[in-house]
């Protein structure tokens, strides 16, 4: 559902929407405002509509050029179409459920497929047309599944795929189900560039530019909204620019940035991603969105659904426990934990008094770490619960 709301915001007006039909006593419209809107909506459905065909010459001579063999940096954009970002929404979360249901009780990455191409006239861009998943389940450093079933199941898929469709495989997703923290989990970890790398280095050169996409299905489901990063990995030859993180910012404190982006984080680097759909789809979904999806503010309730309900009280001992890792320590007659006396920027003196070194906020630090989680956490349950009270007054209150 989530998937479908980003769609119809990140999508072009539908021209259905903005055509009124004349009865045989109407005029027609004058207004200059309502003529360069309906222009624009034209102009984007049919720039949408564009993204599903090309030049097959265009897209050859495109391929044979190869540039983006001598930029490591070269593509800097995403498209995904809605139907593959939904299929792949939909694949991550079934593992989440299929995880949650088994008897270690926890969710399992999973992995596909992107059918796709580069964009033909704006060059720094590859579209994502579509995507497949794959018989692979997985935890963080080992898959569970078997190569040889795997590898045919690609075998028998490219082989009918090469008959009803112009694309190639241009990429894979896979998912990071791991527990809602202060950042996204849309990073690469080192198996992650490896497999990237060595698709790259076979794809690449042939003229097919290979992307990884990465889903955290868990914060997609706690946050209302799809949460997806696009990645091309460094060829081992490139040294990144110092301290620059895979999104361009320059960050020198090293463990802010493996929070975020992995030990790897400076062997790749992240494309903008936005979305597109047919004039078709864009129909549908408008007139879905009118007549469906508003009810869903209304009818779901996010904080009771089994997923975040099951999610929210490991989430709170994630926080406690963090605040629990080290040993306490007496000072001065109180009980305080050494990290906290190193985010104080404290010392404990020989006679067992606290000397306050430096009182200032550090950024990355445990505490401020365990802050941000805690106001999340209450910000979410706040808003589910004004939720939960407006409905009560709208329906349930008597008047």
């Amino acid at each position: 559902r989530s998937v479908a709301v980003i769609m119809q915001q990140n999508s072009p007006p539908s021209t259905s929407a903005a055509t009124v039909s004349p009865s045989s006593n109407s005029s027609p419209v004058t207004n200059p405002n309502a003529s360069a809107s309906l222009a624009t909506a034209n102009d984007n459905v049919s720039n949408a509509n564009a993204l599903f065909t090309f030049n097959q010459d265009e897209l050859t001579a495109l391929r044979n050029a190869k540039a983006w063999m001598a930029d490591p940096k070269y593509f800097k954009k995403v498209k995904v179409s809605g139907v593959a970002a939904m299929k792949m929404m939909n694949h991550a979360v079934s593992g989440v459920e299929k995880g949650m249901k088994s008897a270690g009780g926890k969710p399992v990455e999973v992995m596909g497929l992107m059918l796709g191409r580069p964009h033909t006239e704006m060059h720094d861009t590859l579209i994502v047309a579509d995507v497949f998943p794959l018989p692979v389940e997985g935890a963080e450093t080992r898959v569970l599944a078997d190569d040889q079933e795997v590898l045919n199941y690609m075998i028998d898929l490219g082989e009918s795929l090469e008959k009803t469709r112009a694309e190639r495989f241009m990429g894979w997703y896979h998912s990071h189900p791991f527990d809602v923290d202060v950042h996204s989990h849309c990073f690469m970890s080192g198996t992650d560039v490896a497999t990237q790398l060595q698709w790259q280095r076979s794809e690449d050169r042939n003229g097919n530019p290979w992307l990884a996409i990465v889903v955290d299905p868990l914060r997609s489901l706690a946050k209302g909204r799809p949460e997806l990063g696009a990645f091309r990995v460094y060829p081992p030859d490139y040294t990144a620019p110092s301290n620059e993180t895979p999104d361009g910012r320059i960050l020198t404190d090293d463990k802010s940035r493996v929070e975020r982006w992995g030990s790897c984080w400076n062997r790749y680097h992240t494309l903008e991603i936005s979305f597109f759909l047919s004039s078709l789809s864009s129909n549908v979904l408008s007139i879905i969105s009118k007549n469906v999806l508003w009810m869903n503010s209304l009818t779901s309730t996010p904080i009771l659904e089994p997923e975040n309900r099951d999610r929210l009280a490991e989430r709170i001992f994630s926080v406690t426990e963090k605040l629990r890792t080290d040993i306490p320590i007496g000072v001065g007659g109180h009980t305080v934990h050494s990290r906290m006396l190193g985010f104080l920027g404290g010392s404990v003196g020989a006679s067992g008094d606290m000397n306050i070194v430096n009182t200032g906020r550090m950024e990355g630090s445990v505490l401020e770490k365990c802050s941000r989680n805690s106001s999340e956490l209450s910000v979410e349950q706040c808003q589910g619960c004004a939720a939960q009270l407006a409905k009560y007054l709208l329906f349930c209150a008597e008047k």
